[in-house]
């Protein structure tokens, strides 16, 4: 079994159920989307001492944590998983992703970095029809999944390829993708 040095932070205990299954590791549980101070504290703990990884539901539940730890607690690797893979019976989260794709999730993590110059910019996004396109939502969810970042709206999307230090090859390779018909 993959055995991860980070530890993982998770919204509850069922999510490290799901976790544990996958991979070795130690999570943190937020107890929900009601993060409180003691909670960060370990989290800024465990980031000092051997680094962290967000792995919330793609969901706004979910994306709120993730903020709230982004801000209080700089450097923290972000890994997701597509709502498709965490998705069953109309329930959305971790603890309902299979092992692989909370494997794959953490394969592809990706630190955050803020106050970076982006690569890409709107009209990028304009231009690969990220934005202002009758699929502009369809297209930000199936390059969101390509590029480990998972999904967004645009304005966020545009913050994440900064925040992540998505190059330019990494975006044109995805869009490439895309346009090649992967979209489904």
């Amino acid at each position: 079994m993959v055995m991860i040095k980070e530890v993982i932070v998770v919204e509850g205990r069922d999510d490290t159920v799901a976790i544990k299954r996958a991979v070795e590791a130690d999570t943190i549980e937020t107890g929900g989307s009601a993060i409180n101070a003691r909670i960060l504290k370990s989290i800024a703990l465990a980031q000092e001492r051997r680094g962290v990884i967000v792995l919330t539901d793609p969901d706004h539940a979910g994306e709120r944590i993730r903020k709230i730890i982004s801000s209080k607690v700089p450097g923290c690797k972000h890994a997701f998983i597509p709502e498709a893979d965490a998705t069953r019976k109309g329930d959305i989260g971790v603890e309902n992703a299979s092992p692989e794709a909370i494997r794959t999730a953490l394969s592809r993590v990706h630190t955050s970095y803020e106050g970076v110059a982006s690569q890409i910019d709107l009209e990028d996004l304009m231009e690969a029809g990220l934005l202002v396109h009758p699929e502009a939502s369809a297209r930000r969810m199936f390059m969101g999944n390509l590029l480990g970042i998972g999904y967004c709206n645009g304005k966020q999307f545009l913050k994440r390829l900064t925040v992540f230090q998505i190059t330019r090859e990494e975006f044109a390779d995805a869009l490439a993708r895309l346009e090649e018909g992967e979209l489904k």
